[in-house]
């Protein structure tokens, strides 16, 4: 692939990009090599331009928005990776009820934006540290909440390069999972109906939130979140927890002594300690009790 030229056409459209860019400082891990080429749209104007320039190369870039739920690998990733986050990121009220957020606001943004519109229903998502394209993808939630609870439609990017618009029940919503993971299509937007609700009430859950997760969840240490989806039955981190693995260390990673369902950075981790430490959480977890976990965390290797 001639990362060279693709850069030229893109940023000759007065597009933002970046050459051999860390993907570490693109990832709450803070792991991950260099990027063949970056493209950092600031509005959906700019993405769709720039993904119509590399589909017409036949290039399908890798999008990303905050870099949340990641774990990228250490080696150079010959990919295009196109980063959402803080260009797509536009906030709207839309009638009495409704926000319509871009696919790379912040949560924590949006939930703060629908508190000051006196709006309630999102403060589930004020810690989630991602996006609003990401959430959507793999429907995101928190504490009771999650995505399918209170979007109304999505609009995206098509594999064709249309723009099209979906209501909730098109958009094949499950347990972290939607219709857009791995589909090529690119979200751009949603609209979020939400209740009308008293901005100081909302501001109290969303601070009792916030104290529940910094009781129980290892924010100082980088991570990707939740390691593992929740199984059919049971919970992952007390599954990890009952087969003695929590502190468990290979490298630099290590199964939080806070939380066991969150492997976290405890300094110098690599990809490949990451992956060893999952690989023997899923080992010991099947062997002890018969479930095989499945990661949450979203692997990003060469090719996926």
């Amino acid at each position: 692939m001639d990362f060279k030229a693709l850069e030229a056409e893109v940023k000759g459209q007065g597009i933002k990009t970046l050459r051999d860019e860390p993907m570490r400082g693109h990832t709450s891990f803070k792991i991950g090599g260099p990027a063949a080429l970056m493209i950092l749209p600031k509005n959906e104007e700019e993405l769709i331009r720039a993904v119509k320039t590399l589909r017409a190369s036949g290039t399908e870039p890798f999008v990303m928005g905050n870099g949340t739920n990641l774990l990228v690998t250490d080696e150079p990733l010959n990919r295009v990776v196109l980063k959402t986050f803080d260009g797509l990121a536009e906030i709207q009220k839309v009638g009495d009820r409704c926000l319509r957020v871009g696919a790379g606001a912040l949560l924590s943004r949006t939930a703060t934006a629908a508190r000051d519109a006196g709006l309630s229903g999102f403060e589930f998502a004020h810690g989630i540290p991602g996006t609003l394209g990401g959430a959507v993808v793999m429907n995101a939630g928190a504490y009771g909440g999650e995505m399918s609870q209170v979007i109304q439609s999505v609009t995206f990017l098509d594999t064709l390069g249309e723009t099209q618009t979906l209501s909730l029940a098109d958009l094949e919503l499950g347990y972290r999972r939607s219709r857009f993971a791995g589909s090529g299509e690119i979200v751009l937007s949603a609209t979020l109906v939400l209740t009308p609700g008293n901005p100081d009430t909302i501001q109290e859950r969303m601070n009792a939130l916030s104290a529940k997760r910094r009781a129980s969840q290892p924010l100082n240490l980088p991570s990707a979140g939740s390691t593992f989806k929740r199984p059919e039955t049971g919970y992952a981190a007390a599954l990890i927890q009952e087969a003695g693995l929590k502190g468990y260390q290979v490298g630099g990673a290590q199964v939080s002594e806070k939380h066991a369902g969150f492997v976290v950075n405890r300094g110098g981790a690599t990809f490949a300690d990451v992956r060893a430490v999952m690989a023997h959480v899923q080992e010991e977890v099947l062997r002890q009790s018969g479930v095989l976990l499945e990661p949450e965390v979203r692997v990003i290797e060469e090719r996926e």
